[in-house]
């Protein structure tokens, strides 16, 4: 796959690495887990979000946008990515807000939202969860319009056939770094939410003709809806990409058994999971993602869903940054 022919800014220098958890696989007993290190990508703290802005904010600034508009949760690591692109570009953001969980949006919050207002956001909108948070955006375009500003909008997550484009490089990147490791893969575990990255890990891969299972980890919704969007944005990206065979409906994998209460509503087993691999590899996981991934993959490993001698991957995708807004949870025991 040929990604130069679509227009890219550069937020890190080198491809992240790829880290044996030595003590933590110890812990669990096998299988040997590796992972990806995303959250060592540029831009204020890193984070996946940060691949597909690179190709993101090169579309607007392509298409002359003076601002960039997107939307997330009230700590949302796309948002204080986004606003850390657009301050990089010179460029002004705005945000729309979602208090998925109610009475949870606090103005003088730490974490991601401390970062929204020292990387410059312009405005914060907020509005009530279960918000059709497209005609939201669409609706802030059409009011910057009419003042003469150029919005560009970003989905939330920045996930779409264009951001997407950011996590189909990862694979390349991936596969060509397993490559010169020596290490054959037998699984690679991704957080899946807005479905940006778990789709472009998965086209990416199947793009290069490699039987890796990629294994989605849910965060915000119910198995079904969640294989339907990341199966649905797999067949656009594919499009885009001129693949003539995507990744298959059944090759979209994705457990939901590790959501909880709901989005960002702390679980007992991500409050361990975070722990456990600060206290085994000294690595910060954020609550609301990693975290319940990889307490999903600790369960699976306990379960047996893995072989002892396998190889596996864990793509972490950022997001510690938020932990400063749970302190209360980690301050506990």
């Amino acid at each position: 796959m040929d990604l130069t022919r679509f227009p890219r800014r550069r937020y890190m220098q080198a491809a992240t690495p790829i880290e044996k958890l030595e003590r933590f696989s110890t812990v669990l007993g096998g299988p040997n887990i590796y992972m990806k290190r995303d959250d060592l990508l540029g831009l204020a703290g890193g984070g996946n979000k940060t691949r597909k802005l690179e190709f993101l904010l090169a579309d607007a600034l392509a298409k002359g946008a003076d601002t960039v508009i997107t939307c997330g949760a009230v700590q949302s690591n796309h948002c204080r990515l986004t606003a850390a692109a657009a301050a990089k570009e010179g460029l002004k953001c705005q945000l729309v807000l979602e208090e998925r969980v109610p009475n949870s949006y606090d103005k003088n919050a730490a974490g991601n939202n401390l970062l929204f207002h020292i990387l410059g956001v312009e405005e914060i909108h907020l509005v009530d969860g279960g918000a059709d948070m497209m005609a939201q955006l669409n609706g802030l375009a059409r009011q910057l319009r009419a003042r003469g500003r150029r919005p560009y909008v970003i989905p939330g997550g920045g996930s779409n056939e264009i951001g997407s484009l950011g996590y189909v490089a990862c694979a390349q990147e991936m596969l060509q770094q397993l490559f010169q490791m020596g290490l054959p893969l037998d699984c690679i575990v991704v957080t899946s939410g807005s479905a940006g990255t778990h789709a472009g890990i998965l086209t990416g891969i199947r793009g290069q003709n490699v039987p890796i299972p990629v294994l989605g980890i849910g965060i915000n919704r119910p198995k079904g809806p969640q294989r339907e969007a990341v199966f649905g944005l797999c067949c656009r990206l594919a499009r885009k990409l001129g693949l003539k065979t995507p990744p298959t409906k059944e090759e979209v994998i994705v457990f939901d058994d590790y959501i909880g209460a709901g989005y960002s509503r702390p679980t007992a087993e991500m409050v361990a999971a975070v722990r456990l691999m600060a206290r085994t590899e000294a690595i910060l996981l954020d609550p609301v993602y990693t975290g319940k991934a990889l307490a999903g993959l600790i369960d699976l490993i306990e379960k047996n869903y893995f072989s002892s001698t396998q190889n596996i991957l864990f793509l972490h995708t950022g997001g510690s940054t938020a932990l400063h807004a749970y302190s209360d949870l980690f301050l506990k025991g």
